[in-house]
């Protein structure tokens, strides 16, 4: 439950540090004096979005803080989960917004994300405001509600696993055949693309080969000529290499014995003549190997000219690029003969996928179907004593064409307050007070199904009076003596009355502007408060007496 709530520079508020008791409280104040300002400051508490118009004129930055009491709602999970030191008794929520736009968040004094705030303050409190009346002609709300009552949490999750494991593999489907459509389309372009570049057969390395051949073969003639010239140079008999080197190696030998430096230039000299024969043995095979052959360089040209006119077809520059291109073609080809098979192994998995969704959708409905009986039982009963004798409450299941993410049902909250009268929409045919009654009792039912520790009900006796506000606020009552926490922000005495505790919202105009306060009314302050709700500005002792006749209706020993 919540313990205490402080608040700091946040719109009309200075400074506000208050505490809250259990059962069912009540909050009352003038129009403007400030109750929504604290309900939007607990908003922020429940990971809303902030708005720095909100701090206070001069201000750096807001605090909100609340301190919940968490012993018997076993929570450690969440705490576990997102890593967050966990105190088995208490757990502290905190905001802050500064003036720049930043925003953060605290759990137990340790940062946390928005979402975790969120997540957390979702089973901490619920506040119900009047807008929230207008989710009762939202199908998602009234589903929402079946779920809950039916407490069917691992039904539906396991529903929905399977049902989005069913839409992927329909998503999937779709994609595949419309990628397979496509290929098929290009199977033909691809086919000749293949079989133009297999027929090719193209090696790696070929390219740089076939041009150095056609440099060859093109200038045979004057290879041929230039190593004929070499090899000349190096044996002609009179003017050539070998035989001047030879006649020199003799004559340093002939010194060798008489000048010792003539025996080294001698074994060099010698080495280089042995180089020189070999080189112009391998000159001389040469010659013997470049020909001039017409058809071998029209071979090479023609070769090369494929190659050439298929890096340009294909927009590449090397025989690899090409070769990796004729695999791709061929990976293409083969993906495009199994098609087929993959689409006929997805449309298996989508046939069987969906008979597993169409099995745990009848569970579900099943689910609904009794909790839908409960659920018009017990509204007959809680709407009755709210001055509606001639109530009906039914809950209409159809089923759809298709599963959706909430199974195969469709419902509808269907409502008549009059006798005889025709079943309709509950939100298209509700009046304000009747609508207000509808929400107190499905809230009551939900109270009982969920262990939620706070429940705030922002003016939900709208459009109500009398002794109907009374009933209201015993149901709100009896909820708050279920280990759980009410709080109702009110204007009708009736409901003020039944309160365990009194809280009242006030503004108070000082040099420095206006500020708004909220403190606990002591017994007599009550009485005057309770007065002033029944007659206005006037005080009069007819409205004090009935003030505390109302509250002498207060049988809670608490208060």
């Amino acid at each position: 439950m919540l313990q205490s709530i402080y608040i700091q520079n946040y719109a009309l508020i200075d400074k506000l540090d208050i505490s809250f008791t259990s059962g069912f409280s009540v909050i009352t104040g003038e129009t403007g004096a400030g109750k929504s300002i604290i309900l939007g400051a607990i908003g922020l508490l429940l990971g809303q979005r902030a708005d720095v118009k909100a701090i206070k004129n001069g201000a750096s930055k807001c605090i909100v803080e609340a301190r919940f009491r968490i012993a018997s709602y076993g929570m450690e999970e969440f705490f576990l989960e997102n890593d967050i030191e966990y105190d088995p008794e208490e757990c502290i929520l905190r905001r802050e917004v500064s003036a720049n736009g930043k925003s953060r968040a605290f759990i137990n004094d340790t940062p946390a994300s928005l979402a975790q705030m969120k997540l957390l303050g979702e089973k901490l409190i619920d506040v119900h405001s009047q807008h929230q009346n207008l989710l009762l002609n939202k199908e998602g709300f009234q589903m929402n509600i079946l779920d809950i009552l039916a407490q069917d949490d691992a039904q539906l999750s396991a529903y929905q696993k399977t049902f989005q494991d069913y839409r992927k593999v329909c998503r999937d489907l779709e994609d595949f055949i419309a990628q397979a459509e496509k290929s098929r389309q290009d199977e033909d372009y691809i086919r000749f693309q293949l079989e133009q570049l297999e027929e090719a057969d193209l090696k790696e390395g070929e390219q740089a080969s076939l041009e150095q051949e056609a440099e060859t073969l093109s200038h045979s003639e004057d290879i041929k000529s230039g190593l004929y010239k070499a090899e000349q140079t190096i044996n002609d008999d009179e003017r050539g290499s070998l035989p001047l080197i030879k006649e020199c190696m003799q004559t340093l030998q002939n010194i060798s014995k008489v000048y010792s430096p003539a025996q080294e230039w001698t074994e060099r000299l010698n080495s280089c003549y042995i180089e020189l024969k070999d080189i112009s043995l391998e000159v001389a095979n040469a010659q013997e190997e470049v020909e001039f052959n017409p058809s071998r360089l029209d071979y090479v040209n023609e070769r090369l000219n494929l190659i050439y006119s298929l890096q340009q077809k294909h927009r590449v520059d090397t025989v690899e690029e090409l070769i990796a291109l004729t695999d791709r073609y061929r990976e293409q080809l083969n993906a495009i003969t199994s098609f087929d098979d993959h689409i006929a192994e997805l449309n298996r998995q989508k046939e069987s996928l969906y008979n597993k969704v169409m099995g745990q959708a009848d569970i579900l409905t099943g689910l609904r179907t009794r909790s839908a009986r409960h659920i018009e039982e017990k509204m007959q009963s809680l709407l009755i004593p709210l001055g509606m004798p001639n109530v009906r409450f039914a809950v209409e299941l159809t089923r759809r064409k298709e599963p959706d993410a909430k199974g195969m049902d469709s419902v509808v909250f269907l409502f008549s307050a009059n006798k005889n009268g025709t079943l309709q929409n509950v939100a298209s045919i509700a009046s304000g007070g009747e609508i207000a009654r509808v929400m107190l009792s499905l809230k009551a039912m939900i109270a009982g199904a969920v262990k939620l520790p706070t429940i705030i009900f922002d003016e939900i006796d709208t459009g109500v009076s009398g002794s109907i506000a009374e009933k209201m606020a015993l149901i709100m009552q009896d909820m708050g003596r279920q280990n759980r926490q009410v709080i109702s922000i009110t204007h009708l005495p009736q409901i003020a009355a039944r309160g365990c505790a009194h809280y009242k919202v006030y503004k108070e105009d000082t040099e420095s502007g206006t500020n708004s306060h909220i403190c606990r009314l002591t017994d007599e302050e009550r009485v005057r408060e309770i007065a002033n709700m029944l007659s206005g500005s006037t005080m009069t002792e007819a409205a004090l007496n009935n003030a505390r006749a109302l509250l002498g209706l207060n049988n809670n020993p608490n208060r």
